[in-house]
């Protein structure tokens, strides 16, 4: 699977005109697979939704490649999903289609039978009628990466992909993780568990609202890098506002 390299360039990103994200550049490569790792209220779920092309920038640029917004896979946060919705297990991955299907088309055998074989991909087999509501964490985490494979995607872009789950479910996540690095896909996961990224990701981005270090997670989380991230999340100002390029130029 062919990929084009992301490109940010000095990117910010506010809200109410406080920062979130200040003068963010690098390169995410085609077919990388990188940890965005910071303190809480870094920017790590923000930049990667602006990535995506689901937040506006109030400055700078993302280039994606000719990558379009469909080709991207995205599985938020759990806290950001309401499971009380009565749909199951099999309707739950069946969106992955979305991208093919669009709004009116139907779900065809050949689709069905890819959903099915996700499912058993994550270990749910036999799980399509069970509503996602009956689930615990780590089943529904299981079904949305059904989903992402189902939807098949250049870019995939996981914000907490482990969080509140056991670990046999996350070696098993992990692993599909690792075939989809070897298909060539682009991979940006927001994750906070440092060992992890180090024995699982090669690259890492580290925020802290600026950027700290980017490049391969043993340059990047050096103890260093981790106590100037920690020394600028205890100065920020909640009432900062975000400068402008002349601002900057002019520090």
């Amino acid at each position: 699977m062919k990929n084009s390299a992301i490109h940010l360039t000095d990117v910010t990103i506010s809200y109410h005109r406080h920062p979130a994200v200040h003068h963010v550049s690098g390169i995410f490569p085609p077919g990388s697979l990188t940890a965005i790792v910071g303190p809480n209220g870094a920017g790590k779920s923000t930049l990667l939704k602006a990535i995506m092309g689901e937040l506006p920038l109030a400055g700078g640029t993302i280039q994606r490649g000719g990558i379009e917004q469909r080709d991207f896979g995205y599985l938020p946060q759990a806290a950001e999903i309401n499971r009380s919705f009565p749909l199951s297990v099999a309707d739950a991955v069946l969106l992955g289609a979305w991208r093919r299907t669009g709004a009116f088309r139907g779900i065809t055998a050949a689709i069905a039978d890819e959903a099915r074989q996700a499912l058993s991909a994550v270990g749910l087999a036999g799980f399509e009628r069970r509503p996602i509501g009956s689930l615990s964490a780590g089943q529904f985490q299981r079904v949305l990466f059904a989903r992402l494979l189902l939807q098949d995607a250049r870019v995939i872009l996981l914000d907490e992909p482990f969080n509140a789950i056991d670990a046999r479910t996350t070696a098993d996540l992990l692993a599909i993780i690792r075939r989809w690095h070897g298909d060539g896909r682009t991979i940006i996961a927001v994750l906070h568990d440092f060992e992890q990224v180090k024995s699982h990701f090669p690259r890492t981005l580290l925020m802290a609202r600026e950027l700290i270090a980017w490049g391969d997670t043993g340059s990047s989380l050096t103890a260093a890098h981790l106590l100037k991230a920690r020394t600028m999340a205890e100065n920020w100002l909640d009432s900062a506002v975000v400068c402008s390029g002349q601002d900057r130029g002019a520090a």
